[in-house]
């Protein structure tokens, strides 16, 4: 908890057997958590067994296998529902370190921030830590088209690091965004919509065999995805097109 206010930590999971209870284990190590929720999107290993087990942890299956971006609705609607004032999101493939989790809950927490990302860009060591050069340039490209388009200043739109406040998460029209990856843009640039500034801190991450990447193809879509969000959301701002994720203001 931080400054009275309940911190809730979600995971994603899908196929995270190896590395589930790692996680874990740094996460509610982080005196400040009061819970933690996996939702588990219809593994085929022993992911929703392991979580199972785990204490401090609500767990949810979903029956059939529906995309990273449905089980990140999933998560954010039971934290929500299970009282949670900051909600920090941590992939359990142990890529971004849970050791920055007070830090970010207290920009949360401290109002200074209703939105916080961990950004593997800032300080410099991506590709020290393994970022793969395909990767790390498209990263740098997109996020310089996203902030051009958006109106904002950030590092890094891509990481699956990031701390939301309750307030903020209730104003966002989750059903309207998609059920994969592109999920994670939209949800930044409808933050960026509704005026809220998004906040960074520098996170050191690893690409070791047990985290979980995308493949290559799938990354180029998401690409493009991100670009027709961007796209979109500067035509909104323009008064050219409607668009549910960014309503005009009444």
């Amino acid at each position: 908890m931080i400054n009275g206010r309940k911190l809730v930590v979600v995971m994603p999971a899908y196929n995270a057997a190896r590395t589930l209870e790692k996680t874990w284990r740094e996460v509610v190590g982080q005196d400040v958590v009061d819970l933690v929720i996996v939702v588990d999107d219809a593994s085929h290993d022993a992911t929703l067994d392991l979580a199972r087990g785990l204490a401090k942890t609500v767990v949810h299956a979903h029956e059939s296998n529906r995309g990273y971006g449905a089980n990140q609705k999933t998560c954010y609607r039971l934290a929500l529902d299970h009282g949670a004032d900051t909600v920090i999101m941590v992939h359990p493939d142990y890529q971004y370190t849970p050791k920055l989790i007070p830090a970010m809950a207290h920009l949360v927490g401290s109002g200074l921030y209703d939105c916080v990302l961990g950004s593997r860009i800032l300080g410099g060591a991506a590709l020290a830590s393994g970022m793969p050069a395909w990767r790390y340039v498209a990263n740098r490209a997109l996020t310089l088209v996203g902030n051009l388009l958006l109106g904002t200043k950030v590092s890094e739109f891509h990481t699956g690091y990031r701390a939301f406040s309750r307030r903020l998460l209730e104003q966002l029209p989750l059903d309207a965004n998609s059920d994969d990856f592109v999920f994670d843009n939209e949800v930044l640039a409808e933050t960026a919509w509704l005026g809220y500034a998004i906040g960074e801190v520098s996170c050191p991450t690893s690409y070791a065999a047990d985290a979980s990447s995308i493949t290559f193809w799938r990354s180029v879509r998401y690409g493009f995805g991100c670009l027709a969000t961007a796209c979109v959301f500067r035509l909104a701002k323009m008064g050219l097109v409607n668009s549910p994720r960014f309503p005009r203001k009444a």
